[in-house]
């Protein structure tokens, strides 16, 4: 079986290396990414099989990435998680409008990020 690929995408080196050891530890392959250029650069290269978005990033916010894969054909069917500490409803509704698939407020659990991580690899 092949391992499946997610890209981390935060300006937060800490939680990207958190949510990365934690992955790992499961087989999951992880690409990270710091800022909204490198996050769509790495998304078209890798071809990821789930992102895990931060919202709030340098250069391109997370509604745009995941706008822009969202609307892309050979993208569209990546699963997005966004992960944000911005969880007003108004937030969370323009999470939804722009294509991502779930929506994970900071600071979040581990373990449920893990298993939600799983489920949606588990599915593709």
């Amino acid at each position: 079986m092949n391992k499946k690929k997610v890209l981390i995408v935060d300006d937060e080196a800490d939680i990207v290396e958190t949510i990365k050891f934690n992955l790992e530890l499961e087989n999951i392959e992880c690409i990270e990414a710091y800022d909204g250029e490198e996050a769509l650069s790495k998304a078209k290269k890798e071809n990821p099989d789930l992102i895990l978005l931060d919202i709030m990033l340098p250069k391109i916010n997370g509604y745009k990435i995941a706008r822009l894969l969202k609307f892309d054909e050979s993208y569209k069917n990546i699963p997005i998680i966004m992960l944000t500490a911005r969880t007003q409803k108004t937030d969370i509704e323009l999470g939804e409008e722009t294509g991502a698939d779930e929506y994970v407020a900071k600071p979040f659990d581990m373990d449920m990020l893990v298993a939600l991580v799983k489920r949606y690899l588990n599915e593709k």
